[in-house]
């Protein structure tokens, strides 16, 4: 979209910035909100004319009665496009699907079974919280994503960059954007996704862990341009689990350049990614 030729996954190392400088592409503070709402679909990025709202409703009739028809049985479809909404309001949060299943008025096997669906269409991804055997009191659940910001904010009926920045759901889809982004830089260099987050029983939570080479790179997410040490405090968490190496981390906000933010971590523009 802004015509840059990188292809290096991200990972926060002095390494990856020192390459991904060479490459930077300006990006508004506005800039970013219209396109975590307008969203990144081919045909909405090469027609600027496109109305969003009728995209993302022939969108959805096409994905529903086409290929949701060629992975599973939904005799539904009304029900369906609902599950969709509900698990679009969860972006960024931990996957609650007896809650989900309540909302919709089906049972939790089909919600389980819709689900799989999103999934294997790549509309959705789950995040894995990380987990072994030296750590007792993370959660195991996981953390659930729509891939496309603006498909989310159709289906939550957010109609305007605006409306939505301002919005309870702000940091959610700032969060999701992000999480997107990164993904993609993954599955465009043809990688597994090494990707987790970390939350223990207690609250303590890291946005984002990049597994690589027996390190853990931790990333919070903020929609602020003023992150600070306390972002990073969780970070101390993963020094805890044996055998396991911290690398250096980051907050991923609207900071307008790479700064030093507490030790090995730093503040991290979103164009960086």
């Amino acid at each position: 979209m802004k015509g840059v030729d990188f292809r290096d996954p991200f990972v926060p190392t002095d390494e990856y910035y020192t390459n991904r400088r060479q490459a930077l592409a300006t990006l508004e503070y506005r800039d970013i909100w219209k396109t975590i709402h307008r969203g990144s679909m081919p045909e909405l990025y090469a027609n600027d004319n496109m109305d969003w709202h009728s995209f993302y409703a022939a969108y959805t009739k096409t994905y529903i009665e086409r290929d949701v028809r060629d992975l599973t049985q939904v005799g539904d479809e009304v029900s369906f496009l609902k599950f969709m909404a509900v698990i679009a309001s969860m972006t960024g949060n931990l996957l609650n699907l007896s809650s989900v299943a309540r909302d919709v008025g089906i049972s939790q096997p089909t919600a389980e079974r819709w689900l799989s669906v999103l999934v294997a269409s790549d509309l959705v991804y789950l995040l894995r919280p990380y987990s072994n055997n030296a750590v007792k009191r993370a959660v195991k659940t996981p953390k659930v994503y729509f891939l496309d910001t603006g498909l989310a904010a159709y289906l939550t009926k957010w109609t305007s960059p605006e409306v939505l920045e301002a919005g309870a759901m702000a940091g959610a889809f700032f969060e999701t954007f992000i999480i997107s982004e990164i993904i993609k830089s993954y599955y465009n260099a043809g990688l597994d996704l090494p990707l987790y987050f970390y939350r223990d029983r207690d609250g303590n939570e890291v946005d984002l862990l990049i597994w690589g080479d027996g390190t853990l790179y931790p990333i919070e997410i903020k929609k602020t341009a003023n992150p600070n040490k306390e972002d990073v405090r969780a970070f101390s968490l993963l020094d805890k689990i044996p055998n396991v190496k911290r690398g250096a981390g980051g907050v991923v906000c609207m900071y307008d350049r790479l700064l030093a933010l507490h030790g090995e971590d730093k503040i991290i523009p979103v164009n960086y990614l």
